[in-house]
């Protein structure tokens, strides 16, 4: 029988870049005992699973060998991360799971330490736990999901399809309905993409058990962005609505939302939607945008703290930034070499739309037409759509005389 899974948001592993340095260029702190304190988190409206995850944590302390107590806790802070967007829950998570995986480590510790690999961006180790994953534990999509997304930020198309059709006999029809469409809006085939998603989730809607709200969320947001892309922005903020009326706290979806708006002219909503997130990067640069566009008075507090931030990830030699650390250096320094600076750095390991886009505007400019090579050809190459990137590429063609 086909397995339920919380899909995971295919566009989570860049555009959530919130994330702690990777193992290699940070070491993660050991409290001596159970009892010290490390930080105090702020409250949120998930203090009910903070609470059960302290819980678990307590009782891995007392049974460091248990592997799956780590695969569950590590879990758990995991959706934390996801959810609120305070980086520390996956250094949390990554001391869950330990150095080296305990005995008798099974599929869903793999699972586990693939899932906050990729959101540290160590996309070859996740991978690579991934795969373990689907060899030691029982058949489930879960893996086959999250290699996926990571394929997709890699433009890997083929790649991610592959994995796509893998899951599709482990899970429901809509999830995989959703995967692959995902993937074909990526390659040229975005009009079909949309319908092939719409009658997926029309046909879901008709059956029972229904399915999870979480995975719901998951495909009208994708479906929004279609819609978006497609010049539909009716039909785009209908399917933003549905997904936030679900009541899933997401930062993707409040992400991409927040950009729709902005780019709709609607910044003051921004601020409305995003008033209780300054924890979040993500969402932190896009109320410092919206405040820029309306003179808000707190913008300037605002982008002190996405400095201080920023700052801070590059004295630590995390790179995970880059996205939202090009973009604030374009749209609210006003310093497009910087700017351009890391969006060609991020764009070596990400190459998701947002990562192009950040590159050939940073490249535009700073009038360096060449640097924005990389994100031109996977545009011709791969034959996304969407005009933004499309008037973009010609402004850079013009700009290079024709030659982009």
């Amino acid at each position: 029988m086909p397995h339920k899974l919380l899909t995971p948001t295919l566009l989570c592993v860049s555009l959530l870049a919130l994330c702690l340095p990777s193992p290699a260029h940070a070491a993660l702190f050991t409290p001596a005992n159970d009892s010290e304190v490390v930080e105090r988190l702020p409250a949120s409206r998930s203090d009910a699973s903070v609470s059960r995850v302290e819980s678990l944590r307590r009782q891995l302390a007392a049974q460091p060998n248990d592997a799956a107590l780590r695969a569950d806790v590590a879990r758990r802070y995991f959706s934390l991360a996801m959810a609120q967007g305070d980086p520390r829950y996956s250094g949390y998570a990554l001391a869950a799971l330990g150095s080296s995986p305990p005995a008798g480590a099974d599929g869903r510790y793999w699972l586990a330490l693939g899932m906050v690999q990729q959101y540290t961006h160590d996309f070859a180790g996740a991978l690579a736990s991934l795969a373990r994953a689907g060899e030691v534990g029982p058949p489930s999509p879960e893996p086959y999901a999250w290699r996926a997304a990571i394929f997709m930020v890699q433009a890997r198309y083929d790649d991610a399809k592959a994995e796509c059709q893998r899951m599709a006999p482990l899970t429901s029809t809509l999830t995989a309905a959703g995967c692959i469409a995902y993937a074909r809006a990526s390659t040229g085939e975005l009009a079909a993409a949309q319908a092939q998603l719409q009658a997926a989730l029309a046909r879901a809607r008709t059956v029972q058990p229904a399915e999870s709200p979480e995975l719901l969320m998951w495909q009208l947001t994708r479906l929004a962005e279609m819609s978006w892309r497609l010049q539909q922005p009716a039909q785009a903020e209908a399917y933003f609505k549905e997904a936030l009326a679900l009541g899933i706290t997401d930062q993707f979806l409040l992400a991409a939302y927040s950009d729709f708006l902005l780019q709709q002219k609607r910044p003051a909503e921004v601020i409305t939607l995003l008033a209780s997130w300054e924890r979040s990067d993500v969402l932190l640069l896009r109320l410092a945008l919206a405040g820029q566009a309306t003179q808000d008075p707190r913008t300037a507090g605002w982008s002190a703290q996405l400095k201080d931030r920023f700052d801070a990830a590059t004295q630590r030699g995390d790179s995970l930034h880059e996205q939202e650390a090009a973009r604030f250096a374009l749209d609210l320094q006003a310093n497009p070499t910087k700017a351009l600076a890391l969006a060609s750095d991020n764009y070596k390991t990400q190459k998701e739309p947002r990562d192009a886009e950040i590159l050939m505007r940073a490249a535009l400019a700073a009038k360096q037409v060449a640097a924005a090579q990389p994100a031109l050809a996977w545009l011709q190459a791969s034959g996304y759509e969407d005009p933004q990137l499309k008037a973009l590429a010609a402004q850079l063609a013009q700009l290079g005389g024709g030659k982009s």
